[in-house]
């Protein structure tokens, strides 16, 4: 269990740059006029895009209402999907991330009534297999899932890895034994934000996920990498080491957004929980006829991520499309912010 990553020299590095991060984390939460809404806002957004990735396809706004205990009309799988995660992410500071116990639990929590085996180890084989039905990759033979998850659990418990660094290769590791009929990815997700956030509680409310979300296809391309000939999840720490700084810096420009008063951002800041969302608007207000590429290219993203963040904006009623797409332009609902 000590040879399933090779070190990087630039590791250090990162890591200097995501402890200073922190400071300002902690110097942002100070100056917030809300800090629990803040974290509130941030654990949702972790659920969101927790359960997006696995293909939940409910809005935004839906979880929020879902977590305030609001009706929503979507597919009941995807609603109880939002519900278990939110009761498992809740229960974050009671468990002990080296507690094979705690790690049932939790899985438990995050697919009763979803998935069969829940709460419990695998006991077939199973496979991730790619769209055109290519084998990525096979999980640990179910004999071996118990022996090599309590391998793991004692190597974490024990190493002096550095957390950021331990906790990724945990959750890489317990993507490889693949100890569950489903939920692996979202366990995997869940468990390296335990870790982190027994070593620094700010990690509790990192919206982690939602970075991850937003560059899916480098999580799986990372994940991937590091499963081809010998197990090396070095490219996947490095990849894990970019999304947590990025997380890092977003949570800073959230908990600034709650101390702005600014026109009509009071009203977007109230409602809108990205970053980018909150740039998207502050480009259609300034110019309402822009189209999704030219957004695309004034906020140097992708015009597909400008696109999905419109839909949820429209989902959301923030936003709406008044005439044609080719002549038409955009409104902002502030009665809705």
């Amino acid at each position: 269990m000590e040879h399933f990553y090779t070190e990087s020299p630039h590791w250090h590095q990162k890591i200097g740059q995501i402890h200073a991060l922190l400071e300002r984390v902690k110097i942002s939460e100070e100056q917030s006029e809300d800090v629990l809404r803040l974290r509130k806002l941030n654990r949702i957004m972790s659920i969101h895009s927790s359960t997006a990735i696995e293909g939940n396809i409910l809005s935004l706004g839906q979880v929020t209402d879902i977590v305030n205990g609001k009706p929503v009309l979507g597919p009941p799988k995807d609603i109880r999907e939002v519900q278990n995660a939110w009761q498992a992410y809740d229960g974050l500071e009671t468990y002990d991330p080296w507690n094979i116990s705690d790690l049932l639990h939790a899985h438990a929590l995050m697919t009763q009534g979803l998935v069969y085996e829940s709460g419990a180890f695998r006991s077939v084989d199973v496979s991730v297999v790619r769209g055109d039905g290519t084998v990525l990759h096979r999980g640990a033979a179910p004999v071996s899932v118990p022996y090599l998850v309590e391998e793991l659990f004692e190597w974490g418990q024990s190493s002096e890895a550095h957390p950021l660094i331990k906790s990724s290769a945990v959750h890489f590791m317990l993507e490889h034994i693949h100890p569950f009929r489903d939920g692996n990815g979202r366990i995997g997700r869940l468990w390296q934000t335990l870790i982190l956030a027994v070593w620094n509680s700010l990690f509790q409310w990192m919206p982690v996920e939602t970075l991850i979300r937003d560059s899916q296809a480098s999580y799986y391309a990372a994940l991937q990498e590091s499963h081809v000939g010998e197990v090396d999840c070095r490219p996947f720490i490095d990849y894990m080491l970019e999304v947590i700084e990025n997380a890092l810096s977003v949570y800073v420009d959230i908990a600034s957004e709650t101390t702005e008063d600014v026109g009509i951002n009071v009203g977007i800041n109230v409602g809108i929980n990205s970053p980018l969302q909150q740039r998207i608007l502050e480009k259609i207000q300034q110019e309402p006829t822009l189209t999704a590429r030219e957004l695309a290219v004034l906020l140097d993203v992708s015009q597909r991520t400008i696109e999905r963040h419109i839909k949820d904006l429209r989902e959301q009623g923030v936003l709406e499309r008044a005439g044609s797409l080719k002549t038409g332009y955009w409104r902002i609902v502030t009665e809705r912010l």
